[in-house]
């Protein structure tokens, strides 16, 4: 408990964890928003505008929260991570710095003409706007996943004298595999965040019978919506994922699977509890040869086990990484199961009927947020040992002269602060669910602005 690099790494993973809540809902919803706003300009598109103004405002309070908690990672690269800002930031620093400029201030300009430039501007601008932020939260997930992906699989630098990294080929950085089916991956996931959310408030009204047409329509895009998105984050970009763990981290694989004796036709572990002191997996349920599939395309292809790695190159918490890859791949099959059943009750005109389904997308929504944050810890706990993977151990990008003892203060103060940030969106959601959608003309009206602020 006194060892710095601990409390390094709980503080950053706390933080990280709790700003990724907010991302994954605005970047799911950027992409539904634009979906409305294209159909409110339709004839007779009234009612997609009503709702596109809804969850527009909820996009602003997710977005809100998503500056002020994202914030203060930006210093813990020098407070916590000084070795590692100093020995990879003329890398890092570009993908950094490109999300800065071009797609957090794009995000941030076109929100305020969202918000607040209907009347001003008109429908037309105002659906370009929608379209805007879309691209611009789009830009903003892929250069900070561009960065990520160089820490999975360090491609297009080079070395200078001192042992710091440069940037060689700059293409070959942003646009490496990992970092393009990582994106894939990821956003497909943010979609599913962010239509299990609308599919639950229009379950919510449609139960409730409030706001009907704008609850119909939430709940039939985000049902539509949530079961493309889950289909996806399945299969091809969750499997294109896997297969490059295979390729690349073959020890994270086995650490993964709880696999720790390798050898041809490995079997898929559909669950069991990793026993890292016998070697072994105890309690499983396997689907033979699956796992020699899924990794190499071959069922009697050879999967290695850790036996085969150094124990100082074995992931340091294989129990916490076995089962966060599990939940997020139990929970994935989930969610493709409950939207099917929902979708086909939808297409036989049976979904605002079936009050027990209402009922379970309505409670849903935070499972999408537990699956995201699990395939989070999947990723990063994977990478371990290393920050940069195969060059760069964790132990040796910390920062030596910030003690535990600071580090522990500061995180207990991050916790104190979230609880009550946490707190106040969650209200502030609640509010603007219980006021519902408004018309345009309502919306901007003295009547309904005093009606609000007394609300």
């Amino acid at each position: 408990m006194s060892d710095p690099l601990f409390w390094h790494r709980l503080q950053f993973g706390f933080t990280i964890t709790f700003h990724y809540l907010f991302p994954q809902l605005t970047m799911g919803l950027a992409l539904l928003i634009v979906v409305m706003k294209g159909q409110g300009l339709r004839a007779g598109g009234e009612v997609w505008n009503d709702a596109a103004r809804f969850w527009i405002r909820l996009f602003g309070l997710a977005f809100a929260m998503g500056v002020v908690t994202g914030i203060p990672m930006e210093f813990q690269f020098g407070t916590n991570w000084a070795a590692f800002a100093h020995r990879a930031g003329g890398v890092i620093g570009q993908t950094l710095a490109m999300e800065g400029l071009f797609a957090f201030f794009l995000e941030s300009s076109f929100l305020t003409v969202l918000l607040f430039g209907e009347r001003r501007f008109g429908p037309r601008v105002h659906a370009l706007a929608a379209l805007a932020l879309f691209i611009g939260s789009w830009l903003s997930g892929y250069f900070i996943i561009a960065t990520n992906a160089f820490m999975q699989y360090p491609v297009g630098h080079s070395l200078d004298a001192a042992g710091n990294f440069q940037i060689a080929r700059l293409a070959a950085f942003v646009f490496s595999p990992w970092a393009i089916v990582e994106f894939l991956h990821n956003q497909v996931a943010a979609v599913v965040t962010g239509a299990f959310a609308m599919a639950a408030v229009g379950a919510f009204w449609t139960l409730r019978g409030e706001h009907a047409p704008v609850a119909r329509l939430s709940l039939r895009l985000g049902v539509i919506a949530g079961l493309a998105a889950a289909v996806l984050v399945t299969f091809p970009t969750g499997h294109e994922q896997g297969r490059l763990v295979a390729a690349h981290q073959p020890v994270t694989l086995a650490a993964m699977e709880g696999r720790f004796a390798g050898g041809p036709r490995a079997p898929l572990a559909m669950i069991g509890q990793p026993n890292v002191a016998e070697r072994k997996l105890d309690n499983p349920i396997q689907l033979p040869a699956v796992l020699s599939w899924i990794a190499y395309g071959d069922f009697s292809a050879n999967v290695r086990g850790l036996a085969e790695y150094p124990v100082s190159d074995w992931p340091p918490n294989i129990e916490l990484l076995f089962y966060s890859f599990h939940i997020m791949v139990g929970l994935g099959t989930l969610f493709v199961a409950v939207m099917g059943l929902a979708a086909l009750l939808l297409w036989r005109g049976r979904l605002a009927r079936a009050r027990w389904l209402l009922w379970a997308l309505a409670l849903a929504f935070p499972f999408p947020f537990i699956a995201n944050t699990a395939g989070w810890l999947t990723a990063e706990l994977g990478r371990q040992p290393w920050l940069v993977y195969g060059l760069l151990r964790t132990a040796d990008g910390g920062s030596p002269t910030v003690h535990a003892g600071a580090t522990l203060f500061t995180t207990l103060g991050f916790a104190g602060l979230y609880f009550v940030l946490g707190a106040l969106f969650l209200a502030l959601v609640a509010r603007e669910i219980h006021h519902g959608p408004q018309p345009q003309a309502a919306a901007g009206s003295p009547s309904a602005s005093v009606e609000r602020g007394g609300a």
